[in-house]
């Protein structure tokens, strides 16, 4: 999961969130109505993102597979400074 895709997550939550309490939905079928304009919101967002890079911001490998194979890991001698 790219840093991105963690955002939209927080996005869609967020503004499904501050809706739920500007609307107080009474029903599970008003909140389900709420709970997909938060997604739509995220979903536009996304839409935009990937049209600006010219490539996909969601994929299927998570974060220690995106941030942490291509680091080398730092050496040190008996002291703890970096060799």
């Amino acid at each position: 999961m790219t840093n991105i895709e963690l955002i939209l997550n927080m996005l869609a939550e967020a503004t499904t969130k501050e809706i739920s309490e500007k609307e107080n939905p009474t029903t599970f079928h008003k909140s389900k109505e709420i709970a997909r304009k938060g997604g739509k919101t995220a979903k536009v967002a996304k839409d935009r993102i990937e049209k600006r890079l010219g490539e996909k911001v969601v994929n299927s490998k998570n974060a220690k597979e995106i941030h942490f194979t291509d680091k080398k890991k730092l050496k040190h001698n008996k002291n703890g400074s970096n060799i």
